[in-house]
């Protein structure tokens, strides 16, 4: 659905770039005349299906847009934090783990004798 779609979105633009490049320039910028239709329709009836033929094209640009958008993220859309529920409740502290018990050193019990040279 989506390249049939994407296919579509594309023939709109292509069309629509045609249609507007077709209209006549009514500013006259770059000094440029505009218009090579003289002998195919007259000028006010020109203007009128052009205008009306750009006005269909851009709706339709726009929603072949919209379109693409939608279907592409329709399965990819984030879950609402209601529907997610309340998140887990947190663990209790653990505390650090004591070190081990230290033993004293052990002491004689009896001093030894001095060692006689």
């Amino acid at each position: 659905m989506i390249i049939l779609l994407l296919v579509l979105h594309v023939l709109v633009a292509i069309a629509l770039v045609g249609v507007v490049l077709l209209q006549k320039s009514e500013g006259g910028a770059l000094g440029m005349g505009g218009g090579g239709m003289s002998g195919f329709m007259t000028g006010r009836s020109t203007a009128n299906l052009l205008t009306r033929t750009t006005a269909i094209l851009a709706l339709l640009f726009f929603a072949t847009s919209l379109s693409l958008v939608w279907f592409s993220n329709r399965d990819r859309a984030p879950r609402s934090i209601l529907e997610q529920g309340a998140p887990p409740a947190p663990s209790a502290p653990v505390a650090p783990a004591a070190p081990p018990p230290q033993t004293p050193p052990v002491e004689p019990s009896q001093p030894s004798p001095p060692l006689a040279r």
